[in-house]
């Protein structure tokens, strides 16, 4: 989707993609819609969840189509004639999601975006990244990875793959891990500790991490205590190509191995992470793949050729 802005990396901006259900608003980031479609002939798909419509088939390509009003509660949504489809991609997947108007697009920052407390995202069904204010609006920017590992478990991290790694030796070698999903968080954390990784500590978006880092740094001394980061992109206060950036212009964390681990990993958001100096890019489901890249950048050293 060409929306004509292009967004400079690092700066802690983006942009959303406002529509409505049943007259609320919701949002979701730029950099997952492929295309907007008017609703088309959907053909469904026996024994499905329910909140699965079918299937239909642009450019020989197989799109799952998601009735978002039937996930958020709202049954049949409303009866509008002119539906839309907000077709994405991420996590390697085509999905759609039907909705009943797309608004427009914003262009606003992580820091405007507040995070819901744990009174709406106290379980792992909770599905809000964050709130923006537009005027007298509330638009909740929805968390769509969640959406769909909740419709298709077998979708989400693929635990299987680091548990076939077998026996490991531990290693307590500091990593610090940004992501603002609890439940993510909580699953790659301990993907990593069955993976021998011992010492990992969890922070909730970019912003943590990096006050994090600056505590590390302040405390101790040459060392710093951490020996590799990771971090997602999609983060309120602060996203993971803006972590990157701080990260890169101070010299006592120049030498730290950088991963992204994100659902946004298309060409332009690889491109972008090179350029602010990630060493390695790994799309969300492939924690096997994420393990393997940890192992050559702390053991080897920064010097192994980047994916």
């Amino acid at each position: 989707m060409d929306t004509n802005i292009l967004l400079e990396s690092g700066t802690n901006e983006l942009e959303v993609l406002e529509f409505k259900i049943c007259g609320k608003s919701y949002g979701i980031n730029v950099a997952k819609i492929k295309e907007i479609l008017a609703v088309t002939d959907i053909t469904p798909v026996p024994n499905s969840h329910p909140c699965i419509k079918g299937v239909f088939m642009p450019r020989d390509t197989v799109v799952t189509v998601i009735d978002l009003a039937r996930f958020l509660g709202y049954g049949n949504g409303s009866d509008s004639k002119n539906k839309q489809l907000i077709v994405t991609n991420f996590n390697n997947l085509h999905i759609a999601f039907e909705v009943d108007m797309v608004v427009g697009i914003h262009r606003v920052s992580w820091l405007d975006m507040i995070k819901p407390d744990n009174t709406v995202n106290a379980s792992d069904n909770g599905v809000a990244i964050g709130v923006i204010k537009k005027d007298t609006t509330l638009m909740i920017v929805l968390d769509y990875e969640s959406i769909i590992g909740q419709i298709s478990p077998e979708t989400s991290l693929k635990m299987s793959e680091v548990e076939c790694l077998g026996e490991r030796e531990r290693n307590n070698m500091p990593i610090i891990f940004a992501e603002d999903s609890p439940m993510l968080s909580r699953l790659v954390e301990d993907a990593l500790h069955t993976a021998g990784y011992t010492s990992v500590t969890g922070c909730a978006n970019g912003e943590e991490a990096w006050e994090k880092l600056k505590e590390l740094k302040k405390n101790n001394g040459i060392n710093y205590g951490v020996k590799c980061i990771i971090t997602d992109i999609e983060m309120p206060q602060m996203d993971g190509h803006r972590l990157i950036r701080l990260i890169r212009a101070d010299e006592a964390f120049d030498h730290v191995p950088v991963i992204i681990f994100s659902s946004l990993i298309n060409d332009d958001m690889r491109r972008k992470g090179e350029r602010l100096g990630a060493d390695a890019q790994v799309s969300k489901p492939e924690i096997g793949q994420l393990v393997g890249i940890i192992d050559n950048l702390i053991i080897q050293g920064r010097n192994v050729e980047k994916e």
